[in-house]
């Protein structure tokens, strides 16, 4: 009999609303999992069980008595510690604040109860969701990083600990964790998951959103938190048109992404896909300086509490990096926004007669060794331009761990980004 823990959200999701299933066994089987493979993966901040499992008891009487919340009743979540709760400490990855109790869980948290989620625990982020290492490890081999800053999300959902996850962005945060921890990693158009309550970095980039095992999945969370109805698997539109897409970062593939993703279009087309090469005008390739002095200058402000009062309690990494982001002027940042929306254009007009777009969702696999969460490097554009993407893991590279592609929509268009990501999901995948 297959384990509770090792069931997707919608499985699980199913099997509780036929009866054959609790959200208590489901919590229970996560919690166990944990209790056997966290101490090697690290992919937990704050676990508080007996809550957890009083919470799930409740979903279960809710569902006797009738009451069932929404899509996502009885299915335990993850949530990153950047992210307020009442009930379990939010510390944010750093030690300036040890202990810290918030007042009220942030409007994401609360959203996800209110449509039926148990809260199975804070999972580990880099320091302040900025880069510099954290403790959690790969799952798939523990000598190799899990990426950052969404480290303990990502590697808890693809370890079976738990089925769904929340994740942030500013740069790569959500999408190179799922690239390398082989898990679908969702993307919405930016602020569609309502923001308040969580760590803010730059507040023109920070996008909340989530993990799952599938694009599916991801969708079912997804869809429960924007409000928009859950995609229908598999789409009745067909194959879609999709353009290929190497990005201004090409340059940073390693050979075993290039020659995957070389090797990508026979496969999409023999599935019955139209299938293009994206060539974007020149200009395109500003975006991407543009959105480090937006990350930079905007990080500097958010951060002012810890780099005025707390420097020497903030790693080399961030420190210096608040530091060296003084060089940016207002003006600087303000042509950067100018850049931006220019981009935000090109990008919209080079996708008229294409469903979407894919790309690399990181530059190859995990690299080994725990200080290195990988670079930013397919991912920092697509935050700036607030698009939809979502990463689906459908390669394996030569050290046997996961690599794959972002399917990337238009902003708002996150319904059909999603049933586009589950037709290139199954097409790769078979």
């Amino acid at each position: 009999m297959q384990e509770p823990n090792t069931l997707g959200a919608l499985d699980a999701a199913a099997r509780m609303a036929a009866g054959t299933l609790t959200s208590e066994a489901l919590v229970l089987a996560c919690l166990e999992r944990i209790q056997a493979r966290d101490p090697d993966v690290l992919a937990w901040a704050h676990l508080d069980p007996a809550l957890a499992l009083s919470e799930a008891r409740e979903r279960d009487r809710e569902r006797r008595e009738g009451r069932v919340r929404g899509p996502l009743h009885g299915l335990p979540i993850g949530v990153k510690d950047i992210i307020d709760t009442a009930t379990l400490p939010t510390e944010y990855g750093t030690p300036i604040y040890r202990g810290h109790r918030p007042a009220a869980d942030a409007s994401c948290v609360v959203a996800a109860r209110e449509q039926g989620a148990v809260v199975l625990g804070k999972t580990v982020s880099t320091e302040l969701a900025n880069r510099h290492f954290a403790v959690t490890r790969n799952p798939h081999d523990l000598a190799h990083t899990p990426g950052g800053s969404s480290s303990g999300s990502a590697a808890a959902v693809a370890d079976r600990m738990v089925p769904l996850a929340f994740a942030t962005q500013t740069g790569g945060s959500l999408v190179r964790p799922a690239a390398y921890c082989g898990v679908t990693g969702y993307k919405p158009t930016y602020n569609s998951i309502n923001g308040a309550g969580i760590k803010l970095l730059a507040p023109s980039l920070d996008t909340l959103g989530v993990y799952g095992r599938t694009v599916a999945d991801a969708a079912l969370f997804g869809s429960a938190l924007i409000g928009f109805d859950m995609p229908s698997f598999p789409s009745a539109a067909g194959a879609p048109r999709i353009a290929l897409y190497r990005t201004p970062q090409w340059s940073l593939a390693e050979p075993s992404m290039a020659a995957a993703f070389d090797a990508m279009p026979a496969r999409l087309q023999a599935a019955g896909a139209a299938v293009a090469e994206l060539a974007l005008p020149p200009a395109m390739d500003a975006i991407i300086d543009a959105s480090n002095i937006v990350n930079d200058y905007e990080t500097r402000r958010s951060l002012a509490y810890e780099r005025v009062y707390h420097l020497d309690r903030l790693s080399p990494t961030l420190g210096g990096k608040l530091v060296q982001a003084g060089r940016w002027s207002r003006v600087q940042y303000l042509d950067a926004l100018r850049t931006v929306d220019a981009c935000r254009h090109m990008l919209e007009d080079g996708l008229r007669g294409f469903d979407v777009l894919v790309t690399p969702s990181a530059e190859g696999e995990a690299p080994r060794g725990l200080e290195n969460v990988g670079k930013t490097a397919f991912h920092q554009m697509w935050t700036m331009l607030h698009v939809p993407s979502v990463a689906v893991p459908v390669f394996t590279g030569p050290s046997g761990l996961p690599m794959g592609v972002q399917v990337i929509g238009v902003r708002g268009a996150d319904e059909r980004t999603l049933q586009a990501a589950h037709w290139v999901e199954q097409a790769l995948r078979g």
